[in-house]
């Protein structure tokens, strides 16, 4: 049988107002009150009834996640994150996948489904900040990402420039002056390539090391097959690098096979670095050094002010920048030797 509020309030401990006040994120409740609700709420595998729900508040208690690609790793675990962001807040999320086309996340925006939820976090990847006054939109809406700036919209982002800067710097740290760099995009300036680039370029230029265009790999997309290719065509060329920094981690694990395949060592003859800390990094063969971007922190920070938003806060649109951190493994390490 469905578990009731009934059984939920028999459980906590209180009364069956109490546990609905709880669900219904009612601010004046004790902590300790709506902690207990919530554990009894997880125990007993309780889920609310949205229809219901949606009637007496105008709430479905569910978020929408509208993201490129759930086969990128990057956006597997930060989809992840925010579904367990948004059950500690006793929000469900409901994802949708764009591909990354800027007709598809347009048709996202203005979709029949965001009447299933309360508000929408949005990473696009198909628009650009031309598209900025599409987000002028009469739901609540967070903005994730990359791609648009300065937008009618709260906005969570990463320090790119600023990491990408500490990464170079830390490959610069261990000695290495010819770092190479894979997944550039042609001409990009916004966008998580361009303002990578531009931090990359920035710690040569602070070394007081020139920017060598020919070490810079571009592509397209960011999958593995793309690093492996990008770094077969950089080895064809014949320049001399003695280290990379894959503008992602995915790009760096394709990148490093091909590296290893042409028989060169990771870290003594090429140091490597990658970019969003995934889990497979810590299994890879060395394990890979990478730039930690803050995803948790990104995933908790969107769903607060997307709740703030649904509850009516009203004030200009704000950036959120999450903190960053260089994870130091043996892809990067100083040899022994």
């Amino acid at each position: 049988m469905a578990v009731t509020l009934k059984d939920v309030a028999l459980a906590a401990g209180v009364s069956i107002k109490t546990v609905s006040n709880v669900i219904n994120d009612y601010q004046y409740i004790r902590t300790d009150t709506k902690q207990r609700v919530m554990e009894a709420i997880a125990n007993l595998g309780y889920s609310p009834n949205l229809s219901a729900r949606s009637l007496r508040s105008g709430k479905t208690g569910v978020i929408g996640l509208a993201v490129p690609e759930l086969s990128l790793s990057y956006f597997a675990e930060l989809a992840d994150s925010i579904i367990k962001a948004a059950e500690r807040c006793g929000l469900k999320v409901l994802i949708e996948q764009t591909g990354g086309d800027r007709a598809r996340e347009l048709e996202i925006l203005s979709s029949p489904r965001l009447q299933m939820t309360d508000g929408l976090l949005f990473s696009p990847l198909g628009l650009s900040n031309e598209d900025a006054h599409h987000l002028n939109v009469n739901f609540p809406l967070v903005l994730l990402g990359e791609r648009i700036f300065g937008g009618p919209t709260d906005h969570v982002t990463m320090s790119n420039v600023q990491s990408a800067r500490a990464a170079t710097a830390h490959l610069l740290s261990k000695g290495r002056t010819r770092i190479a760099v894979v997944g550039g995009h042609e001409g990009e300036i916004i966008g998580s390539a361009g303002l990578r680039l531009r931090g990359y370029q920035q710690a040569l230029k602070e070394a007081g090391i020139p920017f060598d265009p020919r070490l810079v790999a571009y592509t397209t997309l960011w999958h593995r097959s793309n690093g492996a290719t990008s770094m077969r065509e950089l080895l064809k060329t014949g320049v001399e690098f003695d280290a990379m920094f894959g503008l992602n981690d995915t790009l760096a694990l394709g990148a490093m096979r091909v590296l290893q395949e042409a028989g060169l060592r990771i870290p003594d003859d090429v140091a490597v670095i990658g970019f969003d800390d995934l889990d497979e990094g810590r299994y890879s063969l060395p394990t890979l050094s990478t730039i930690d971007p803050g995803r948790d922190e990104i995933a908790a920070t969107a769903v607060r002010i997307l709740q703030e938003r649904i509850s009516g806060h009203d004030a200009s649109p704000r950036e959120f920048e999450a903190r960053f951190q260089v994870i130091e493994r043996e892809s990067s390490m100083l040899p022994t030797s």
